[in-house]
């Protein structure tokens, strides 16, 4: 499967390996892996915790119920007879 993530990670490995310490370059590699993992992971977050406040509303919207202070005898004596 053509994944162009583990492309340009594997590009910048190999590029950066000509005359430069193999250390460094593996570790800069894995940085920029794991930034663009955990960015993908916040926005993933971000999107379960919207569809949960949606759930959320959508559950609770069907509860409220219009709510009158008006006592019983008041709406008797608003009656015309």
């Amino acid at each position: 499967m053509h994944d162009p993530f583990e492309e340009s990670l594997r590009d910048m490995l190999n590029a950066s390996s000509s005359g430069r310490d193999d250390k460094a370059a593996l570790g800069r590699v894995l940085k920029t892996a794991n930034r663009q993992v955990g960015a993908g992971d916040l926005f993933s977050l971000m999107g379960r915790c919207g569809q949960a406040f949606m759930i959320a509303v959508n559950s609770g919207s069907a509860n409220i119920a219009p709510v009158s202070r008006r006592t019983s005898s008041a709406r008797d004596a608003d009656k015309a007879d």
